[in-house]
């Protein structure tokens, strides 16, 4: 019987969903982040049982519709989602007993010392997210451009090459990074809590009943999975950078990374469009293009128990629009 749910599961998954949610997720220390159309919800799970935090999404995009524009979206979806996700992460390492949670540094004590409460949580999320964007930029910019710099020191390579090299490298610096982090204890725990994520939503999708036993059979690849698209917009700068150095010979080292860093939101905008298209299509074309994502996942997911899948349960109850159908990928 167990060959046959989890073969079921993996043609289910294969075959696509009728119905495409616009909601996802995050995983969080001991607990699920779920972001719905309207709202969001924090479940983790504590000592006295779950503990649950809901509210109202303020999005943007609807005080200044052209942050909603296509291209645009992605940079401020991204930013957005950077901000809320480090601040539910806050909020559930908070949770953990204090016997658990690490002693705050010393710049976090002097912020907690100088401002009230609600400013200091802001400024050390802040700090937290720009810390996070800056060991992006030196992993995936500074790096890569530097080590292919020390490795052509005749300067006998030509641009086309420099570029597919450096491109080679982030890849690499990608995986490599996963898979370390992989290994450590506490995060195979967030990536378990992350695979309890993506099979409620393909529960939801697949039009069953939240259930522990429903969701458990669900595969845990999706493919409009946030972490999936961290290796789109590697392989896109790829070709972003490509195409930039065709048109204009950079040969500077440092020229070259201000020019990354310049095209970033280029970058990001043209992965988001992406990653939206093939969740929103089951062809031959989707299916190649969120391939590489799914691969990623054997990486950031792991199998969840059942007090997992309840957290992420209880998450994805909390955040699915009362009218019908309003959630729908693209709406």
């Amino acid at each position: 019987m167990a060959k046959y749910t989890a073969k079921h599961s993996k043609e289910k998954e294969q075959a696509g969903c009728a119905f495409r949610t616009s909601i996802g997720g995050q995983a969080l220390i001991e607990g699920i982040l779920m972001r719905g159309p309207k709202r969001q919800a924090i479940v983790c799970r504590t000592k006295e049982g779950l503990v649950e935090k809901t509210e109202d999404l303020k999005l943007l995009k609807d005080k200044y519709p052209v942050l909603g524009v296509p291209l645009i979206r992605g940079t401020m979806i991204f930013i957005d989602s950077m901000v809320k996700g480090m601040q539910a992460l806050t909020y559930s390492a908070n949770l953990l007993p204090e016997d658990e949670q690490g002693e705050p540094d010393k710049l976090d004590q002097w912020i907690e010392a100088h401002f009230s409460q609600e400013k200091a949580q802001k400024l050390i999320v802040g700090l937290a997210v720009m810390l996070g964007l800056a060991l992006s930029i030196g992993l995936f910019v500074f790096l890569p451009t530097l080590l292919v710099r020390l490795i052509n020191w005749k300067e006998s390579f030509s641009l086309p090459l420099i570029n597919l090299l450096e491109g080679v490298l982030r890849v690499l610096i990608l995986l490599a990074y996963m898979f370390l982090v992989s290994k450590v204890k506490d995060v195979k725990r967030l990536f378990s809590y992350h695979g309890a994520e993506h099979k409620t939503i393909f529960c939801y999708e697949h039009g069953n009943p939240l259930t522990v036993e429903n969701v458990r059979r669900e595969g845990r690849f999706h493919p409009r999975c946030g972490t999936s698209f961290l290796l789109v917009v590697v392989l896109v700068s790829i070709l972003v950078n490509l195409l930039f150095n065709f048109l204009f010979p950079i040969t500077n080292v440092f020229a070259r990374i201000g020019c990354h860093i310049l095209l970033i939101p280029i970058v990001v905008g043209i992965s988001y469009e992406i990653n939206r298209w093939c969740g929103g299509h089951d062809n031959k074309l989707s299916a190649v293009l969120s391939a590489p994502g799914k691969w990623l996942q054997h990486i950031t997911t792991n199998e969840p128990d059942d007090s997992m899948i309840e957290c992420a349960i209880r998450a994805m109850e909390l955040v699915i629009p009362e009218e019908k159908g309003s959630d729908a990928w693209g709406s």
